[in-house]
């Protein structure tokens, strides 16, 4: 490293979010990055360190968690290239690995940092700002359209099933080895959950657009509005095409069955934030009509979900939000069964959670609470909630009963898996561990294949899978 003793120097600064008095009045993104000087000091902070774990993903409690990035990033390699000031190169080792580093720079919980070896004594390096700093750099100095250009083009064609992480990584590493990309999204805009499942404050839709028209520069066709087995018909994409990827995410959200689930105002989660952000880019100067004023908001699922539905909310007005987690609250420090570098299993607070509490919410968040019934009105309307504290195995303790007012609630609990009708459709009843299935044409991606997840994970199995797509296509070239 340029400056092995930067750890020293400098101290951590991440970039700063906005006031919360000034964010909850708009969509607009959350952080405001640092100055080049400021970003290249952060960089400066990456140590020799000699046996690196940021940039290897390893699972920890119960594969609960993982430290280190699960995509191989050269993390120390590009740190020092920021430090040194060679932006061009940092973005050429970063991009080697990562093409949606824009993304990961902004919404990802960034395991990477928790691996770190200065985070063993100290508070880690800025890895997750200094990635957005290489990439938005990369942008504005136009390198990114040319680092996703093949070197000759192939005759094949290859069909993506859904715009999320996995399907745009895979879209653009085969663009990148030179083979023919059409990607086909049933929504109407294109990103999957980086556009409609990820709120504008931490994520700008500008950004994901952009990563768009980059793609369809450098030759990657989009079809939006179509739904496979529907618009299109299976046969057609598998006789049309030599390989398809499907890449259509996690998309089936957990329920809540308890009575009164069928009244009005109580919503998945995702659907609200779906509609939320169509409204917000309908708009175009990201704020919104105050569409929640006077009304109680309780929303059940402690993670990121749960949260952006809290700061969504705030900003939508809502006269009260509370926030119910079925889990007990994590410990504040990490415990002796969860040493470095693992995740830390630790109790933090969210940008929602503080803008809730901001707006008055004090007692926000009840955790070893389970909802068991929705109430409502003579008309269908969701009124209020029950719910009881549950102990060990999440058994209900007696006398802890409670009811609560509301008008919307936003199951915030995770998603399932994905919907079996595309792999149905595509006769696949078997999925392997390289993305293959066992129906030779057709690749399994990101969510998809396994389960719910990160979004770099899903960055990662779109590259992979591509260049396995690759790799067979062209073993067929040579016999």
């Amino acid at each position: 490293m340029a400056d092995p003793f930067g750890f020293m120097t400098y101290k951590r600064k991440d970039n700063p979010y906005r006031p919360v008095a000034e964010r909850v009045l708009d969509f607009a993104e959350l952080q405001v990055p640092l100055g080049v000087e400021d970003r290249q000091e952060q960089a400066a902070r990456c140590m020799a360190c000699g046996i690196p774990f940021c940039h290897s993903g390893e699972f920890y409690g119960g594969g609960r968690a993982v430290s280190g990035c699960p995509n191989d990033n050269l993390i120390p390699e590009w740190n020092d290239l920021v430090y040194r000031g060679e932006f061009k190169k940092a973005f050429d080792r970063l991009s080697r690995t990562n093409p949606l580093p824009e993304m990961t720079g902004r919404v990802c919980p960034a395991p990477c940092e928790k691996g770190c070896t200065e985070g063993l004594n100290g508070e880690g390096v800025t890895i997750h700002d200094n990635e957005r700093f290489i990439i938005d750099n990369a942008f504005e100095n136009g390198w990114v359209a040319e680092s996703g250009m093949p070197k000759e083009r192939t005759d094949f064609k290859i069909a993506v099933v859904g715009s999320g992480p996995a399907g745009l990584s895979a879209a653009w590493r085969l663009n990148q080895l030179g083979h023919n990309v059409t990607v086909f999204e049933r929504s109407d805009r294109f990103g999957g959950l980086l556009m409609y499942g990820i709120p504008n404050m931490k994520l700008d839709k500008d950004i994901v657009e952009r990563r768009i028209n980059v793609m369809r520069e450098i030759g990657i066709e989009f079809v939006a509005n179509t739904e496979i087995g529907k618009d299109i018909t299976f046969e057609a994409l598998e006789n049309d095409f030599d390989r398809v990827v499907i890449a259509t995410g996690a998309s089936v959200p957990r329920d809540l069955q308890v009575p009164g689930r069928e009244l009005s105002g109580v919503r998945f989660a995702v659907d609200f934030l779906t509609d939320v952000t169509k409204v917000v880019l309908s708009n175009g100067d990201k704020t919104m009509r105050k569409s929640l004023e006077g009304k109680h908001v309780v929303v059940i699922g402690g993670g990121d979900t749960g949260n952006d539905c809290i700061g969504t909310s705030v900003r939508l007005g809502a006269a009260s939000v509370t926030q119910l987690e079925i889990t007990p609250q994590l410990p504040g420090d990490r415990l002796a069964t969860n040493p470095w570098p693992e995740y830390p299993m630790t109790a933090r607070q969210g940008y929602g959670q503080e803008e809730a509490i901001a707006a008055g919410n004090i007692n926000l968040t009840r955790y070893a609470t389970s909802t068991t019934e929705f109430i409502g009105a003579e008309r269908g309307q969701l009124i209020g909630i029950k719910t009881v504290q549950v102990g060990p195995g999440f058994k209900p303790v007696e006398g802890t009963e409670e009811t609560l007012k509301a008008d919307l609630v936003l199951l915030a609990m995770g998603f399932t898996g994905a919907e079996q009708s595309v792999f149905q459709g595509f006769g696949v009843n078997q999925v392997f561990d390289d993305n293959t299935t066992d129906n030779e044409k057709v690749y399994v991606a990101g969510d998809a294949k396994r389960g719910p997840s990160l979004v770099i994970w899903g960055i990662r199995e779109g590259r992979k899978t591509a260049e396995k797509i690759d790799e067979t296509l062209r073993v067929m070239v040579t016999q």
